[in-house]
């Protein structure tokens, strides 16, 4: 299998994979293994997440973004698609190492954490919206969801395991080449994703993501640049309605993985848009932003840092 050429140019062979996932070719859930951690559907999206091919949040399972994210992978390197991720990860990862790594809960970990109020004002009070539990912690550590997490370390006592409590996540300080550099990005609407292209027009990474919910907050198609790149950015709160008479009172709520815009903001030059992280990193890969383009933390991050200002960023249907 490996080695099996796909017909046509690179991103002919890559929007023919990622047509023939949406029209349907799902594969099941792997039926089996002696443990969470030894499942081979896992270990594939934990793969695949090393090369920049990410299926958002890891969780073990198999559905639409796992799909595409190895439609893309193979695409991009003319191999035929395997027909169950099982094969895939035997014929294409057969030798990953180092897929965990155990970190150790720390009494520093604990007090950073935080309460985050309902109110605007609660929040701007905040000196940071750090986490709110060691698990929401660990799960974006390690690009998880938090129902992965329990599974990877079902003895642990969640949501705040004690200090000493040892817990395995996977390592992503292994494997990434942190030496790519993105040239154009290309924003596409109708697949919720956001494709990298370096500056040979090779396709380097894929990023799942979230648009507007409202049709009319949607951008024109056409490019775009980045004017600005923030790591740990603030985020200003404007209220959407006021009383009548009253007047509008802004909000600064402080950087953290818990602000709104999460852990890195990208600017364009449509003014109030950016590509930006999230706390809420389970729900990418629908219409539901406020207009923005919003990816996974640990995606949002590792994209700002291909990017650099100018980067061109292409919208399309």
């Amino acid at each position: 299998m490996k080695g099996e050429k796909l017909r046509g140019g690179r991103w002919q062979a890559y929007v023919v994979s990622a047509a023939l996932v949406l029209c349907g070719g799902m594969y099941a859930v792997e039926p089996s293994a002696a443990t969470f951690a030894e499942s081979k559907t896992l270990a594939l999206q934990i793969a695949l997440d090393r090369r920049g091919f990410s299926c958002n949040a890891i969780d073990g399972q198999w559905g639409r973004k796992s799909q595409v994210a190895l439609a893309t992978y193979c695409a991009v390197h003319g191999y035929a698609v395997p027909p169950t991720p099982e094969i895939a990860h035997d014929i294409l990862f057969p030798r990953e190492r180092n897929l965990f790594r155990v970190e150790t809960v720390t009494q520093r970990e604990h007090d950073a954490l935080v309460r985050i109020p309902f109110t605007p004002e609660g929040k701007a009070s905040l000196k940071t919206m750090g986490y709110e539990t060691i698990m929401e912690m660990y799960a974006e550590r390690g690009h998880l969801t938090e129902g992965a997490l329990r599974r990877l370390n079902p003895a642990v006592a969640w949501p705040n395991p004690p200090v000493g409590t040892r817990v395995k996540i996977p390592d992503f300080l292994y494997g990434q080449d942190v030496r790519l550099r993105a040239s154009v990005l290309r924003v596409t609407l109708s697949r919720f994703e956001v494709t990298v292209f370096d500056e040979k027009g090779r396709l380097i990474a894929l990023f799942p993501c979230s648009i507007a919910a409202e049709k009319a907050k949607l951008p024109s198609e056409g490019e775009l640049q980045v004017t600005t790149i923030i790591p740990h950015p603030d985020y200003t709160y404007t209220p959407d309605r006021v009383t009548k008479g009253g007047r509008i009172v802004r909000r600064i709520f402080p950087p953290g993985p818990n602000n709104p815009v999460g852990s890195s903001w990208m600017g364009l030059t449509l003014p109030g848009y950016g590509i930006h992280g999230t706390p809420k990193p389970e729900t990418i890969g629908c219409a539901e932003s406020h207009g923005c383009f919003r990816l996974a933390n640990w995606n949002a991050v590792r994209l700002r840092k291909m990017c650099e200002t100018g980067t061109s960023v292409v919208v399309e249907k």
